[in-house]
């Protein structure tokens, strides 16, 4: 477990540290972990107004010794949970490019289809009668670059009953490849941000029922609805 959280540790400091936009990298790992303002504003000792203001872009943007003590606390309180979001982390790291997982999550409840297409404000283009369990978003086009086949079953967590969020999408046609030659077929494959799906990525998930929508709304807005469902 050593390993892992050193890892982990990282990747959430690089994104944080050298995103473009701190506040909201630091807020993703906070909803990530499933803390509260209050609840990491008190592990810190201090008011949560700072975290607001710090994840609002009201303050200037944290230094490198804040965010160390900042994921210093989320993993403290993970612990304290029994390490429930490391421990899902734990199988991905080993061997698997982090960079290319945006955001991952296993629901509380399952999810039917026409409800989960409703979170994402989707367009569907192939159906199916399956439950979304979980969700992986992932940017399409470093898992092309680095994803080894062994390496793509890892997106699927805990359960292959989940939606695979393919960002930084163009036709569609490689995703549905992807998982057309994977033996594991999730629930629903989304593609993010292209216009006209490839008629060959949609007789992909025809034919193995595998649910297909589409949706422009923005990688943030994305996590921010499906990080809110109860």
């Amino acid at each position: 477990m050593d390993h892992v959280i050193d890892v982990l540790k990282d990747k959430i400091s690089g994104d944080i540290v050298f995103s473009d936009n701190p506040g909201k990298a630091l807020r993703k790992w906070r909803k990530i972990f499933e803390v509260s303002q209050k609840e990491l504003a008190e592990k810190l000792g201090i008011s949560p107004s700072v975290i607001s203001d710090y994840e609002s872009d009201r303050r200037k943007s944290p230094g490198i010794s804040f965010v160390k003590k900042l994921i210093t606390a989320l993993f403290e309180i993970d612990k304290e949970r029994g390490y429930k979001v490391i421990s899902k982390y734990r199988d991905l790291i080993s061997g698997l490019n982090l960079d290319v997982i945006i955001d991952m999550r296993e629901f509380n409840r399952s999810l039917k289809f026409d409800e989960f297409v409703e979170i994402l404000s989707g367009d569907v283009v192939v159906n199916t009668e399956r439950s979304v369990n979980g969700y992986t978003i992932i940017d399409s086009i470093k898992a092309i670059l680095t994803l080894s086949a062994y390496d793509f079953y890892k997106l699927y967590g805990y359960t292959s009953e989940r939606a695979l969020i393919f960002t930084r999408v163009t036709t569609g046609r490689s995703p549905m490849v992807a998982v057309r030659v994977a033996n594991l077929k999730p629930s629903v494959v989304v593609l993010h941000g292209l216009k006209k799906v490839d008629e060959i990525a949609v007789k992909l998930a025809e034919i193995d029922k595998v649910g297909l929508i589409v949706t422009n709304l923005s990688v943030d807005e994305i996590v921010e609805r499906l990080r809110g469902v109860e």
